[in-house]
């Protein structure tokens, strides 16, 4: 058995059964993969794919079972790795993060731009997507870190932080109805068609929630993962939208009205998560804690050795968050 062999099996499952895409993002050839995998599954005496001629269809419950646990040994490999380049050159290396529209349009460049400029030499890679691939992409070891609101929980090998609590604001146009109102209410707020974020994404949830625990029915009419497609459609008229208090900027959005939700709301709090058992960087720990400041490198190293959700909300309890 060879460690190629395993990085094979893994990449062909991760590029959906196609052996020429996987070739290419190798840059090897495709029969060399599938001679590959073939000696691998006659060593092992069982079929990792199932084919019908020659196209792969299905991966065999066996071959579920052995590309786990290739997984879990080309992780220890890039740890292995990732020691020797802490020693050889702390400044130098890779960074990948998983997140949603909002935070990497609001919440990080900030950060990103002080990150940069402290580690010039280190690659950052940015991915977005719904918090349910975020957090997929981390527990496969695709990306080092994800941070999102919703999702995270689902999966019980990330270790998962608090970075900050956030709540939402109510956007109108100039003029609207709405924004004479005072004191807001839910009540109020129902009567108008809604846009706002797709379900389980960016604390959708506790919107949700609210309306339900008012015994109210939310009209929402339109939904996106972008806040600004979501003031867009404001822009338009479709209707009210609901988004994170942070997507307001008083300068671009100055066409619109921004009626404070925070007492309508329970707040959502961000989080960022990790696989347990990576290996965290200088580097990676410096990103975490310009980020979210409490999370000192103390903070994380103790928080990486609480085994469960429970231990690790617990540990948290204590600790006071910023809010946005």
């Amino acid at each position: 058995m060879k460690l190629q062999q395993l990085r094979y099996i893994w990449e062909v499952a991760h590029h959906d059964l196609n052996v020429s895409a996987t070739a290419q993002s190798l840059y090897t050839s495709q029969p060399g993969i599938s001679k590959q995998i073939r000696l691998l599954e006659d060593e092992l005496g069982v079929e990792v794919f199932a084919r019908s001629g020659k196209h792969l269809t299905r991966i065999t419950p066996a071959g579920e079972a052995i590309i786990k646990k290739a997984g879990e040994i080309l992780r220890k490999v890039e740890s292995i790795k990732q020691v020797a380049q802490e020693f050889s050159n702390e400044q130098k290396g890779s960074l990948s993060i998983a997140t949603t529209h909002t935070q990497a349009r609001y919440a990080l460049p900030p950060v990103i731009k002080k990150f940069i400029k402290q580690y010039p030499d280190v690659s950052l890679h940015m991915h977005q997507g719904t918090p349910m691939q975020i957090a997929e992409l981390a527990n496969d070891g695709t990306v080092d870190f994800a941070i999102a609101t919703e999702a995270l929980e689902h999966f019980s090998d990330l270790i998962m932080m608090p970075c900050y609590c956030w709540n939402r604001c109510i956007l109108v146009p100039q003029g609207h109805p709405l924004a004479q109102v005072n004191p807001l209410t839910l009540e109020e707020v129902a009567k108008y068609p809604i846009v706002t974020y797709v379900f389980g994404f960016t604390g959708r949830s506790k919107l949700d929630e609210a309306f339900f625990n008012r015994g109210l029915s939310a009209k929402v009419i339109f939904t996106a993962t972008d806040s600004d497609v979501i003031k867009t459609y404001v822009r338009l008229g479709l209707g009210i939208g609901i988004v994170a208090k942070m997507a307001f900027d008083p300068e671009q959005d100055s066409d619109l009205v921004a009626l404070d939700a925070s007492h309508l709301f329970e707040p959502s709090i961000t989080k960022i998560g990790f696989r347990k058992g990576t290996f965290l960087r200088r580097f990676m720990y410096d990103f975490i804690e310009q980020f979210a400041p409490h999370l000192t490198r103390e903070i994380i190293d103790e928080a990486y050795h609480h085994h469960n959700k429970a231990e690790l909300e617990d540990f948290f309890k204590e600790i006071s968050l910023p809010t946005y």
